[in-house]
């Protein structure tokens, strides 16, 4: 008897449990938060689609980096070797203002990093007129010897990697350079700055020597 008045009471609830997700309250608001304006909704946990579209303000000048050079050292030590590396970087604003960095560290990420911070910091002043340079010159650094000659509108770069890094970076677009010594890119770069740092205007020149630029002619 006890079972078959279970088997009635369970086909009895069954209806009732059928029926139950139909008799279920409206739901209240969402934890996180009501729809905003044009059904848009807020309090997203991803931060909604503001995140996506905002941009970070950008600070000063903007600089143009470029790698000249890394190199790879081996040490070897009791459990095998240990490399590092070093990274030659050439940093420039492209009106004017460049400079050079070395760094070092166990990884190449690492080491362009420091030679960026070290170029930031090392930028000067240079002497670019018309997008080219304002006179011919040549220099020397070490074993490495630089001739770079201005050029007309339209000729372009006419130099190899390490000193066409420097000029493009300080702004040059017509030049024509030539290197005649060693192919070290340390001494290469270093004899490009010297030789952009060498270089000076004609009204500089003039205004060295107590003149003025309208007494040029009679010079």
């Amino acid at each position: 008897m006890n079972t078959e008045e279970n088997k009635e009471t369970t086909a009895a609830a069954a209806p009732e449990a059928a029926a139950a997700p139909q008799q279920r309250a409206p739901r209240g608001p969402r934890r996180d938060g009501a729809a905003g304006p044009r059904g848009q909704r807020s309090g997203r946990r991803d931060g909604g689609a503001q995140r996506r579209f905002d941009s970070p303000a950008e600070e000063g000048p903007q600089l143009v980096e470029k790698v000249v050079y890394v190199n790879r050292c081996a040490k070897v030590v009791k459990g095998g070797r240990r490399f590092s590396f070093s990274a030659l970087i050439v940093v420039g604003d492209q009106k004017g203002k460049v400079g050079y960095g070395f760094g070092k560290a166990n990884e190449v990420s690492d080491a362009i990093r420091k030679g960026t911070d070290a170029a930031k910091r090392a930028m000067k002043k240079v002497v670019v007129v018309n997008d080219t340079l304002p006179h011919e010159i040549y220099t020397e650094f070490g074993g490495a010897k630089i001739v770079l000659k201005p050029a007309a509108p339209g000729t372009g770069l006419v130099a190899g990697e390490k000193v066409r890094a420097v000029l493009e970076a300080a702004g040059v677009s017509n030049v024509i350079a030539k290197s005649l010594g060693s192919s070290n890119s340390a001494n290469v770069v270093k004899a490009t700055m010297k030789a952009m740092l060498s270089m000076r205007t004609a009204d500089q020149v003039l205004s060295a020597r107590g003149k003025k630029k309208k007494d040029s002619a009679a010079v």
